[in-house]
């Protein structure tokens, strides 16, 4: 089976509590979490990352093993590892304060079968030209697939993010992006379906925007069809990490599918209709339901899916 590389941010979450609590920090990145739904869905799953060996570093390590995830050479090469900071005032709204660093070593793709990237690790410099230049690279032995994760409050404005986001769409096979970042990206008053339709004449087979609790919309690129898919009705207790859950649970699919992880694969996709990628959309939204119906990022596993 060949390995999904994802390339990206892998950091410490901070949460400053107003008044006398006590502050709690865990493990975080979109990268991240997908590295680890992947893994939880049974593929050979790597992460590109910058940590560095001290002890926020040992302990996303540490995390990373917990979910058999294997960090990649070049990995804990920084000289502090990221952090993420929210400093909560008396009525819980948050202030964000980061501390980040990223940077991307040459890397091995012998055995990657699919390059996965997103978020601040493609356009939050110098890393993020070094990422460009390896999906690139990738691109004659895997498939890639892209999130713009947009965070307003690293990226930029707008208008200076989007030529590199753009770019990344044009170099993968699979795009999934939220309604929040195509109306930060567009504005408000976007319309999807027109975006999505754009993306596609970038470069890629598949473009998804997901929609929160109205589903998502779909575009397949082949012959411009644009479709909505409803989301499972369930208790919501948190919404962390359903984004990256959904990410996972698409890509899963469309591997097992034979619709990613190889330049056959892509050709496959290519020439794909909805009845051929149902499955992995269905398997998106379930993956998505199961983690907003707990706390935290939780991933499922094939066995919750009812796969096993």
């Amino acid at each position: 089976m060949a390995a999904v590389l994802t390339v990206g941010e892998a950091l410490i979450d901070i949460v400053v509590p107003h008044g006398d609590g006590e502050r709690s920090e865990h493990v975080g990145g979109s990268p991240a979490n997908v590295a680890i739904g992947v893994s939880a869905l049974d593929h050979d799953s790597r992460l590109t990352a910058y940590l560095a060996p001290d002890e926020h570093g040992d302990r996303v390590r540490e995390h990373l093993e917990r979910h058999d995830v294997q960090l990649t050479d070049g990995s804990t090469a920084a000289d502090h590892t990221s952090t993420a900071t929210a400093h909560l005032d008396a009525d819980a709204v948050a202030t964000y304060e980061f501390d980040l660093a990223w940077e991307v070593g040459p890397q091995d793709l012998s055995g990657v079968g699919h390059v996965h990237t997103g978020s601040i690790a493609a356009t939050l410099e110098p890393g993020g030209s070094e990422v460009v230049r390896l999906i690139e690279a990738a691109r004659g032995t895997a498939t890639v697939s892209y999130d713009p994760n947009a965070r307003p409050s690293i990226m930029g404005s707008p208008q200076d993010a989007r030529q590199r986001i753009e770019e990344c769409i044009g170099r993968s096979d699979v795009v999934k992006a939220s309604l929040e970042d195509v109306e930060w990206l567009y504005g408000e008053d976007v319309d999807v379906v027109q975006v999505v339709h754009e993306w596609g004449q970038l470069g890629p087979d598949l473009v998804v925007v997901t929609r929160g609790g109205d589903g998502a919309v779909v575009h397949l690129s082949r012959d411009d069809t644009t479709l909505e898919l409803p989301s499972l009705t369930v208790q919501v207790v948190d919404t962390v990490g359903a984004g990256d859950s959904f990410m996972s649970g698409l890509l899963s699919g469309l591997l097992d599918a034979g619709l990613l992880g190889s330049p056959q694969a892509r050709t496959r996709l290519a020439h794909a209709d909805l009845e051929d990628i149902a499955p992995a959309l269905e398997r998106a939204v379930a993956c998505a339901g199961f983690t907003v119906a707990r706390a935290g990022a939780a991933a499922p596993t094939r066995a919750d899916l009812g796969l096993a």
